[in-house]
Parts: C-alpha cells; structure tokens; sequence
C-alpha cells in the first residue's frame, strides 16, 4: 500500500475519533474500527498500518477491552480533537473582547521544523504577521505542546489593536479567497449530500463523515474570527449552515451504524 493511502486511512481515524468515538469514551476494539472505516473504502491491512502509525506519533495508545485488542485516544490526541471540535461546531461564545493573542517565536526553526510548525500554528487557529509572527483571535490550549514538540521558544501576550481590526485580519488571512472557497464547498456537497437515504445507517455514516474530513479542511485557514471583523454576508455562516443542517440530518442514522459496530465488532 502507498504512503498517500496510509495518510488518508490516518486522516480517516481522526474524523471517527472526533466526530464520533471522543464522545464515546475515546476508545474502540480495532475489530470495530475496521468495521467503521470499511463503507468509507478501507481495507482491514489499510486501517491497521493506520492505526499502528498514529500510535507511534502518540495520538492512540493500545488498550485491552471487552471486545478484543483496542485503542484509546491519549491526551494529546484528547486535547487536539476538542480544540477543534470547538472550532468545528462552533461551540465557543462569539464574546471577543477585543484583544489578539501575539506569539513571537525567538527565532525560525529550520526549514522542515518550520514547515511542521506552521502547519500546526495555523490549525490552532493563528495566522502569519511576518516570519516570526503570528496572530489569533483567542489563546490556543495547545500552543505550548506545539512549540514544545518542534522545540521552538516564543513570548505570547493578549493586546488591542491600534487600527482596524478588519484590516489585520485580512493581512493575517485570506479572507477573500476562503469566502470564495466557503462557497465552492456548498457546490460541490450539495448534490452528493441531498441524495444519501439517511435508511441506509452505512452509507449516511460514510457521507456524514466524508462531510466532516471536507469541513475540517477549513481549520487550517479559519480560526473563528469574531464576526465583528469580517466581511458583512460573510460565506462561512453560509457553509456552516449548510454542514449543520446535514450533519443533523444524517446524524441518527450514522449513529445507529457507530453503535452497531462498538456492540459487534466482529460484525453480523
């Protein structure tokens, strides 16, 4: 099996975890994970490569249950799925009292560290200011545990902005291009979405979480600005009405199905 599909069965583990297992004590027989991922065209070798990947960067760790050999989210992995399931549904209260989180690193790690690092920082939620900059709308639990793993020093602080804040969320983000993308993400789930038989436990599962791994893509280029400093008719209320309303839709039917795996997971 390739690489690129060992990543994509990985990312595949986070959307179940978050989206479903977190909710459900965290952990799952790895008979019941093969179950799950399998309508979403994964093979067992290909979840288990998965699995044994992501326990190695210390997202799971292995754990004996009921129903056979599992695994469990560890706190690391706790900490990132709730950070983002705030970001995902949107949980937080839109109170921003006005000041921006500055972090400024002490200097640029080298070049695949920073790579990794930015790639973190902009999950968390920050957007770039200049090379050592960075900005967010709010303080991120994990940014110490981000800094640490790439063993990079930074000062952070809380302040208000002595101009328009609009302005420096648009230097910070793209906002034209993410509302344009906002858009296109309506486009193109709107028509495979509305037709899934939400009768059919199996495939609303597989389409509900397909719908999340496409949302969550937006979390590295939206960090939940205030609505006070973005654009009025702002496409992401538009695109997070529309993943609300499916993700509702098709929420009992894709449970029914995550039940019936944990409760036999070596299937019917």
């Amino acid at each position: 099996m390739s690489d690129s599909g060992v990543v994509r069965a990985r990312s595949a583990l986070f959307d179940l975890f978050g989206g479903h297992l977190r909710a459900r004590g965290g952990l799952a027989p790895i008979a019941a994970l093969v179950r799950l991922l399998e309508p979403l065209g994964f093979t067992s070798p290909a979840v288990r490569t998965a699995v044994s990947r992501t326990v190695r960067q210390g997202w799971l760790e292995p754990v004996r249950l009921p129903g056979g050999p599992g695994y469990r989210l560890t706190s690391k992995a706790e900490r990132r799925l709730d950070e983002a399931a705030a970001r995902i549904y949107r949980t937080r209260p839109d109170d921003w009292d006005g000041r921006w989180h500055i972090v400024v690193l002490e200097e640029l790690p080298a070049r695949e560290s920073r790579d990794r690092l930015t790639s973190s920082l902009r999950l968390l939620g920050y957007g770039e200011l200049g090379p050592v900059t960075w900005v967010a709308p709010r303080p991120a639990n994990e940014l110490t545990d981000v800094l640490a793993v790439e063993s990079t020093r930074a000062h952070s602080f809380l302040g208000t902005h002595q101009g328009d804040d609009g302005e420096l969320a648009r230097r910070a983000w793209n906002l034209d291009a993410l509302a344009e993308d906002y858009l296109a993400f309506i486009q193109a789930w709107e028509g495979r979405i509305t037709t899934v038989n939400e009768a059919d436990d199996a495939a609303s599962f597989a389409a509900s979480l397909e719908l999340l791994h496409a949302w969550r893509g937006f979390l590295f280029r939206d960090p939940g600005l205030p609505g006070t400093v973005l654009p009025q008719e702002w496409g992401g209320d538009l695109a997070a009405e529309f993943f609300d309303r499916h993700t509702a839709r098709l929420a009992p039917a894709a449970d029914r199905f995550v039940g019936s795996c944990l409760a036999n997971p070596a299937g019917p």
